[in-house]
């Protein structure tokens, strides 16, 4: 609209009624508060730099955040005289400090791990209050701040009583202690760096699969399969009075999904590149450090492929990808979490080259080992969590692959290598620093006589007579994996706990909120 009024008015002859019309605009600018989040305000976009102009043969329509200005000449090179306007400003007060004549006020949205300073004239604010601030933004004369916020009004939202707020104005808090608050923790500087860590994340892979042509599919949460085989499972059944004579719901037992892969492999029959991304359960009765009850997966199923190199090549691709892609856009949150939480934690080098073992020279490795194990280390043994961290060590604290795991320690739908006498599994672990393993995947056996031979010994021929069928019926070679989201995490950021890296964790004897 403005943009024609000035074309009109480009060829006017009555000045006096543009300049009238100028007036206006900049009195509604003035006078409208321009609504930013701390991290545009931090950005200076509303300081009159960036200011575009669009030239009509008498008048320029000058542009600056939402607001726009019809001048002539004069009024141009005037016009940082006016460009000041008034800003508001939403948040939470994260730091107070009163002087003299003013009160200095650290306000944060969550948009920023930097705060905007405000300077107010009032006392009556607290650590913790949620206020909306409305005033000018202008340059700060200081180094650590861009700009601030000098502020003509200021409304408390919410008052907070900083003697019963569990967190103080002046003390710096562990991830172990701002864990008992799980409702309130997000107001933290750490765990709030971590939430849009864990945002920026979340957006690169679905980023790095959707450049690379895989299709998302919204597996279900509630399911009749457990794909894992370890029994481990939540099962689902429903309450109330209609629902006492304890028939089944669904007519057959359903639970909580422990995995996405099964419903991957039947759309894998029709889409060659699939994935899903979304939360699995286990009824693990753990209370460890590594161990969730609910938590997210990012799983992958790639068809028309017979080599263990394709799915490694995805797994380190997506890695490299949303590593860089954190790196990149959350610059200041990592700096928190290396300099201050996790000390040390050096995150570059895991983005290096990726070394590939088979599992019998991790073997190998292990039993030369002069480490003391808590668990055996001979050929047919799992790898343990103490024999995963220990390999990356020796191997120099970089990810490695382990391929070619002994038949009998995967699942029967992994693809049988017939490599007699080990007899080994076409299947791949992705273990990395800190952590252990990240990854696990296999090439699935796509050959319905040796697949229907294992599910008859496994007596699961009945249950998974569908799983059958999609070898019956245009069967091709495939395969796939799944991450782990929260150990994706730990492993970037250094964390110990898993239990840091989730926003409401879930685990054995605990389900706050």
């Amino acid at each position: 609209m403005l943009q024609s009024a000035a074309k009109v008015l480009s060829f006017a002859s009555a000045t006096s009624v543009s300049r009238g019309i100028a007036a206006g605009i900049r009195h509604y600018c003035k006078n409208t508060p321009t609504k930013l989040r701390v991290s545009q305000a931090l950005s200076g976009a509303e300081l009159g730099s960036n200011i575009k102009v669009q030239v009509s043969s008498v008048y320029w329509l000058v542009f600056s955040g939402n607001c726009a200005y019809l001048c002539d000449q004069t009024c141009r090179r005037n016009f940082s005289s006016f460009a000041a306007k008034l800003t508001t400003m939403v948040g939470w007060v994260r730091s107070v400090r009163a002087q003299k004549a003013n009160v200095f006020l650290h306000v944060n949205d969550g948009s920023s791990l930097q705060s905007l300073q405000v300077i107010a004239s009032s006392e009556l604010l607290t650590f913790g209050s949620a206020v909306e601030v409305t005033g000018i933004l202008k340059k700060s004369p200081h180094q650590k701040q861009p700009v601030e916020l000098d502020a003509k009004q200021i409304n408390v939202v919410g008052e907070c009583n900083p003697v019963d707020f569990p967190f103080k104005i002046k003390e710096r808090h562990g991830l172990e202690y701002i864990r008992q608050f799980p409702h309130l923790r997000c107001r933290t500087n750490a765990f709030s760096s971590l939430l849009r860590i864990r945002s920026e994340a979340t957006a690169a892979i679905h980023s790095y699969f959707k450049d690379n042509g895989f299709v998302e599919i919204n597996t279900p949460i509630i399911t009749s399969n457990d794909c894992e085989g370890a029994g481990e499972l939540f099962q689902v059944e429903p309450s109330g009075p209609d629902h006492a004579d304890g028939e089944n719901f669904f007519s057959v037992p359903a639970y909580l999904t422990v995995s996405g892969q099964l419903h991957l492999e039947v759309v894998s029959g029709a889409f060659s590149k699939a994935y899903t991304f979304g939360p699995t359960f286990r009824a693990e009765n753990s209370q460890s450090r590594r161990h969730l009850a609910e938590f997210y997966m990012v799983e992958a199923e790639i068809s028309f492929t017979q080599s263990l190199e394709d799915l490694t090549k995805v797994m380190e691709d997506m890695f490299r990808f949303a590593t860089e892609h954190v790196l990149a856009h959350c610059v200041e949150d990592v700096d928190l979490f290396h300099k201050h939480v996790t000390p040390g934690h050096r995150l570059k080098e895991y983005l290096m080259s990726f070394l590939r073992i088979t599992y019998r020279e991790a073997i190998d490795i292990l039993r030369r080992s002069s480490e003391r194990f808590a668990f055996p280390t001979d050929w047919g043994c799992d790898l343990k969590t103490e024999h995963e961290k220990y390999l990356v060590k020796h191997c120099g604290n970089i990810p490695v692959f382990v391929t070619d795991y002994p038949y009998d320690l995967k699942p029967f739908y992994a693809r049988d290598n017939q490599d007699h006498p080990e007899r080994t599994a076409a299947a791949v672990d992705l273990l990395v620093p800190g952590v252990g393993e990240l990854c696990g995947g296999s090439l699935r056996e796509e050959r319905l006589n040796l697949l229907s031979a294992r599910l008859e010994e496994a007596g699961l021929e009945d249950v998974y007579s569908w799983y059958l069928d999609l070898r019956r019926f245009g069967s091709v070679p495939h395969g796939g994996f799944g991450l782990g989201f929260e150990r994706y995490l730990q492993c970037i950021l250094g964390v110990d706990n898993i239990k840091d890296v989730i926003p409401f964790p879930r685990f054995s004897h605990s389900c706050l909120l």
